[in-house]
């Protein structure tokens, strides 16, 4: 069944809804408050989506344009800080203010494109729903850095199905960017709990099972292997999920273990 593009937009926003409660009241003294992703505090985490929502309008409206972008920023190199010089130069509150203008541009945009529509990317093109999928995953996962930062729990709900579902999805985009083979066997993954959902045949040999949040912080790269409780079972599967990438760009170096 083909994902309803209005539902997928009602959860982005949805997404950004919950991390936007979890910031609107901050002090100025707690948007300073660290956060596990290095360097960066918590309107750092905000610039930087606040940053890409504002290069998904541009992809999702001038192609030409943003493969110039895409040329540009990989010349400066994606650690340039460009996208968190916003949270470098101006209050907490006005960063939240631009963000929510920021997004609001891109549902509007996403609801204005023809079905079919192939959108560019960092990594490989996509269709308008990948894309709409790929900025909740990236809201969520950046919303659990904030999380993280202010000693909050993770936001769980239903949407995490579509973190999971990305994360299955990007398996041969990790195993590329990663520089390792793909051996190519099936994997079975089973997830419970809310976003919980199954992919791959049943039969596989190897499987991953376990909760959807912790499958989410694992492909996210917000939790190291050793710190989710997921039973992974066979040598295919053991080595995806040692380098599991869910979002676009360059081999991530994941999280060091909690203890």
């Amino acid at each position: 069944m083909k994902p309803d593009p209005a539902a997928l937009l009602q959860d982005l926003a949805d997404e950004h809804a919950a991390l936007d409660a979890r910031v609107a009241d901050l002090s100025e003294e707690q948007w300073r408050t660290a956060s596990p992703a290095e360097g960066w505090d918590v309107a750092d985490c905000i610039s930087h989506l606040h940053y890409f929502d504002g290069t998904a309008v541009l992809a999702l409206s001038d192609e030409i344009a943003f493969a110039a972008h895409v040329q540009e920023l990989f010349s400066a190199g994606l650690d340039s800080g460009r996208d968190t010089a916003l949270a470098r130069n101006g209050s907490g509150g006005d960063l939240l203010e631009e963000w929510r203008r920021g997004r609001a541009a891109l549902l509007a945009k996403a609801a204005a494109v023809p079905p079919g529509t192939r959108v560019p990317w960092y990594g490989p093109p996509m269709s308008v729903s990948s894309f709409v999928t790929a900025r909740l995953m990236e809201t969520w996962a950046h919303g659990q850095d904030v999380a993280d930062a202010l000693g909050l729990e993770p936001v769980v709900s239903a949407r995490l199905r579509h973190v999971c579902h990305i994360g299955v999805g990007a398996r041969a985009y990790a195993f590329l960017v990663h520089e390792v083979p793909d051996p190519g066997d099936p994997v079975r993954v089973e997830l419970s709990g809310a976003g919980g959902g199954s992919w791959g045949p049943e039969d596989a040999a190897d499987s991953v099972r376990g909760s959807a949040l912790d499958f989410a912080l694992l492909v996210t790269q917000r939790r190291h292997l050793d710190d989710v409780d997921l039973t992974i079972t066979g040598p295919t599967a053991e080595q995806w999920m040692s380098i599991a990438q869910a979002y676009a760009g360059p081999a991530g170096t994941g999280r060091k273990p909690l203890s």
